[in-house]
């Protein structure tokens, strides 16, 4: 198993390459696919799924070109409902990728459709978690972005997040790794919001 984060420092953007036996993943791609290709085809492994975390507001994903040029499906959390060819996961629905497996685990709270991603290992063991935007280093998603697409108030959205946090992620074993899809700059982040790319 190989774990790769692909960082656009101007974005403060981590898209991630996961690959294992022959398959990979991608998560959270931007918008030009060609790296995820070409590594793919170094590395001589088939790009199986295309993840995405929730629906982006502050850069172009490249998901919908990904899985045209690859025939890779784009997997989506629950009650999300894009105008595009995509699967929308069951809250703990896995997905196998070579000799490990991702579950989605549906997190709302940044976003409606926020889903945080877990990845077992090859011997089956919870190693670490590709978070989004719920969870960031220090910081978590900020409840007030997604307001007008879901007709709800940011103290709702705030209260989903706590559930997501309290009841998803901090029951999760301590030495998961979180690998988040924005870092310091941010917008989608209270305290990143304050700093500079």
């Amino acid at each position: 198993m190989k774990i790769e984060q692909l960082y656009t420092g101007c974005l403060s953007q981590g898209a991630y390459y996961i690959k294992s036996n022959g398959e990979a993943a991608i998560i959270d791609p931007l918008r030009e696919v060609s790296p995820y290709i070409n590594k793919a085809k170094k590395d001589k492994v088939k790009i199986k799924y295309i993840f995405e975390t929730h629906f982006h507001a502050d850069f172009v994903s490249g998901h919908v070109t990904l899985s045209e040029k690859t025939k890779a499906p784009i997997i989506y959390g629950p009650q999300a409902n894009p105008n595009f060819d995509a699967h929308i996961a069951r809250d703990g629905e896995i997905f196998e990728i070579g000799n490990i497996k991702i579950k989605a685990i549906h997190t709302p709270g940044h976003t409606i459709e926020s889903t945080t991603y877990l990845l077992y290992d090859e011997n089956n063991i919870e190693h670490s978690i590709f978070s989004g935007d719920t969870l960031f280093l220090g910081d978590v998603g900020r409840p007030d972005l997604a307001q007008k697409a879901t007709n709800m108030t940011q103290e709702q959205l705030a209260g989903m997040l706590f559930d997501s946090l309290r009841s998803k992620i901090m029951c999760l074993p301590d030495n998961i790794l979180v690998y988040p899809t924005h870092g310091a700059g941010s917008s989608c982040g209270k305290k990143n919001d304050e700093r500079n790319c």
